[in-house]
């Protein structure tokens, strides 16, 4: 008892100064915006209660179909059939968990992840973090990007460039919407996810995949060789998306729920409802996308690297219907999930740094640090090798999730910050496995690609860090606000 207490102590020592109200609230032109029925309220029947928190969990799960998964799904599918199927399955089922955990975050300490690992962590750990997050953010915005200026092309005949360029409206349509409501961002978002959903269930069906083939796949766990690997990774980052982390903890806060013990267990209840429906939804459409390439492509011996290839080799397989309903689903992918990265750099950008500007400069400059690398990328390359480039942001991504994973345990299971909230032994065990599997892979790839000198050269950088963080870094004494 005396040990947890000087813990706490300890804790509470360490911790940042509170934040003035408007650095407190986690995006707060929409927190706390939307209207719910009365929590828990037993006049009110559940369905009802649970449409109130909808929503955030499906803005989460367009990171789940987003142009990222389309290129690793689409390698993975040309070269491998319905192997990778079961990478897809398991990545999934780590996202809802992670999710979850980030919702309860949001919902039961008021603070997103992003300040709660400014509170957390040392200074240079902190900001450390932050800029791996931001590393995350601009190889993830670089992939819709890159995704919605093919869509365009294909649809319009866009040249790239300008595709990349007109991706840059969203921050107004963004902008328009948040100032008319979070519900109405919401609501985009989802008829964008139904149009994804809707588009690949009619090629899904014109491709009469092997069913029994696919059932195989989803559950027989196989990793045929290296280049199976990097698809895999590219695969679990392209799904367990760490801004979506960040993100999550954030919107969940946006439900103008009460304060009361029985008020918080019936938002962390029809939270947790919402994200596993929304990212289950999520994850069907994920898997059309490796399913459509197994039964076309790759039945045929076509393995696609190009976005623009897969479109123009679908329209002799299954009809121009089908070429035109897969650009538009790459079009609403691209465009919904470059709608919630905007939303994430600027609850990251904000939650490290406590920093408030003004929201168009803030998100001029969130969205600059994408289109800006998307423009460099696609002029040196010209345009060439879509699928690649896709696949390697999200291997990127996949290397930093460590950085968001492992934090996220941490924070969720201190029961200073989470009191009888924290997560229970058999969470901290399920979540402590995932985050060592995922960096165990991420380890094993960079060992295979760049040798083991390289992988020692960057422990030795990553202890030596820990090494000052821990043992030379001196903190300011922190200022007393009245």
């Amino acid at each position: 008892m005396a040990s947890s207490q000087k813990k706490r102590a300890l804790f509470e020592r360490t911790m940042a100064p509170a934040d003035p109200p408007d650095l407190a609230r986690s995006l707060p032109e929409a927190h706390r915006s939307v209207k719910v029925w009365e929590s828990g309220d037993p006049r009110r029947s559940n369905w009802r209660q649970w449409l109130g928190f909808a929503g955030p969990g499906f803005l989460v799960s367009v990171g789940y179909m987003d142009p990222g998964n389309w290129g690793t799904d689409l390698a993975g599918g040309s070269q491998f059939g319905y192997t990778l199927l079961w990478v897809i399955l398991a990545s999934n089922l780590m996202a809802i968990f992670l999710q979850v955990l980030c919702a309860r975050l949001g919902i039961v300490t008021g603070r997103d992840l992003a300040q709660s690992c400014r509170d957390y962590y040392s200074k240079p750990a902190s900001v450390a973090l932050w800029l791996l997050c931001e590393i995350a953010i601009i190889a993830c915005d670089l992939a819709e990007v890159v995704g919605s200026a093919v869509a365009l092309n294909l649809l319009l005949g866009l040249p790239l460039v300008w595709g990349v360029v007109i991706t840059g409206l969203d921050v107004l349509l963004l902008l328009l919407l948040i100032n008319r409501g979070f519900r109405k961002i919401e609501a985009v978002v989802i008829a964008l996810v139904a149009t994804i959903g809707l588009c690949f269930a009619y090629t899904i069906v014109l491709a009469k995949p092997d069913w029994s083939a696919v059932a195989l796949g989803a559950v027989t766990p196989d990793i045929p060789n290296t280049a199976a690997l990097l698809i895999a990774l590219g695969i679990l980052g392209a799904t367990v998306m760490p801004h979506n982390l960040y993100l999550h903890s954030s919107i969940v806060q946006t439900r103008a729920f009460g304060s009361g013990k029985r008020d918080i267990k019936a938002a962390l209840t029809f939270n947790t409802i919402d994200t596993v429906v929304a990212l289950g939804m999520a994850f069907f459409v994920n898997a059309a996308i490796l399913v459509l390439a197994a039964a076309v492509f790759w039945r045929n011996g076509m393995v696609v690297t190009e976005l623009q290839d897969a479109h123009q080799l679908l329209r002799p397989a299954l009809g121009g219907v089908a070429a035109t309903a897969f650009a538009l689903a790459l079009l609403a992918s691209g465009q919904s999930s470059t709608i919630t990265g905007t939303l994430a750099g600027q609850i990251v950008m904000e939650g490290f740094l406590r920093i408030r500007v003004r929201p168009w400069l803030r998100r001029m400059v969130t969205r600059g640090l994408a289109i800006i690398p998307a423009l460099i990328v696609i002029s040196a390359t010209g345009g060439k090798d879509t699928v690649e480039l896709l696949v390697v942001s999200q291997v990127v991504l996949s290397m930093q999730l460590p950085f968001a994973i492992f934090p996220l345990m941490m924070v969720t299971s201190n029961r200073a910050r989470m009191g009888e909230y924290a997560n229970p032994l058999w969470v901290k065990l399920l979540g402590f496995a995932i985050c060592s599997v995922i960096a165990g892979l991420n380890v094993y790839l960079l060992w295979e690609t760049i040798g083991p000198l390289w992988v020692g050269v960057m422990a030795a950088a990553m202890l030596g860090f820990a090494g000052y963080v821990r043992f030379g870094y001196a903190p300011r004494p922190k200022a007393v606000r009245d």
